[in-house]
C-alpha cells in the first residue's frame, strides 16, 4: 500500500466507501469495528441523510452513537454518481489506562457474578435475573477489581424489584493489545431505573481502572476482552 492508503487504513476515524447501491467498496479497520455494532444499511442510510446537494464534500457536527462507538461529527463526499464516502469522527473516550492490558489470573466469570449478585441480595427484596451465554471461556482478569466495580454497578440498581445480568459476546467487536486482537464480551446489568448518585461514584472510580463502561439511563455495561 501507498503511504496515503496506509494512513486511512490505519486512521483512529472510520472510513467506509459505498456504491451506488449501498453496497461496500472499501473500509478501514476502524469500520470493521464500528460494522460490528451498526448495520451496513444505517451507516449508508446515514451517508445519503447528510451527503451535498451537489458534488463534493460537507461535513456535520452531531452527535452519534453506535453501541460503544460515539462520534462527534461526519464528512460525506463524492464525486461522481458511482460512489459515495462516509467518515465519522471518534469521540476521544478513552484514557491511557483503559488501553492497557489486562492484568491477573484465569477467572470463571460465572462465579464471579454468582459471588455478586449473592452479597447484593442480603436484605433486599429484589428478583435477580440471570440471562448468561455459557460458552464464555475462563478469561484472564484482576478478579478483586472486577468484582469492586460490579458491586458498584449493582448498588446503582438496587432501589428496583428486579435486576437482570446478561452475559454476552460482542460479535464483531475486538480490541488490541501490542498488535494483537482480542474478541470482546459484555457483563450487562439492568434494570429499570438507576440511582444517579451511586453511578457518579462508580465513574469516578473506573475512571483510574481498565475496564470500560457503557452506560444508558437503564443498564451499565462492562466489556472486557476474551484473553485466556
Amino acid at each position: 500500500m501507498t503511504l496515503e492508503q496506509q494512513w486511512l487504513e490505519f486512521d483512529f476515524n472510520p472510513f467506509i466507501l459505498f456504491n451506488h447501491d449501498g453496497k461496500i467498496v472499501s473500509l478501514n479497520s476502524e469500520a470493521q469495528f464500528l460494522l460490528g455494532a451498526a448495520s451496513q444499511k444505517e451507516i449508508f442510510e446515514l451517508t445519503t441523510a447528510h451527503a451535498p446537494l451537489s458534488y463534493g464534500f460537507k461535513t456535520t457536527f452531531l452527535d452519534i452513537e453506535f453501541g460503544r462507538h460515539k462520534f462527534f461529527g461526519i464528512t460525506v463526499g463524492y464525486i461522481d454518481d458511482n460512489e459515495i464516502g462516509i467518515k465519522l469522527y471518534r469521540f476521544p473516550t478513552l484514557n491511557k489506562n483503559n488501553i492497557q492490558k489486562p492484568q491477573g489470573e484465569l477467572v470463571n466469570i460465572y462465579t464471579l457474578i454468582d459471588l455478586c449478585i449473592s452479597s447484593n441480595s442480603i436484605g433486599n427484596d429484589i428478583t435477580f435475573v440471570k440471562d448468561f451465554d455459557p460458552t464464555i471461556p475462563d478469561v484472564l482478569i484482576d478478579s478483586n477489581k472486577l468484582v469492586k466495580v460490579l458491586n458498584q454497578i449493582y448498588t446503582c440498581f438496587l432501589d428496583n424489584d428486579k435486576i437482570t445480568t446478561k452475559v454476552f459476546y460482542r460479535i464483531g467487536e475486538y480490541i488490541k493489545y501490542d498488535d494483537k486482537k482480542y474478541s470482546l464480551f459484555s457483563i450487562k446489568i439492568s434494570a429499570d431505573s438507576i440511582d444517579e448518585e451511586k453511578l457518579k461514584e462508580l465513574q469516578e472510580h473506573v475512571a483510574s481502572t481498565c475496564f470500560y463502561l457503557e452506560i444508558k439511563s437503564n443498564f451499565v455495561s462492562i466489556n472486557l476482552p476474551i484473553i485466556t
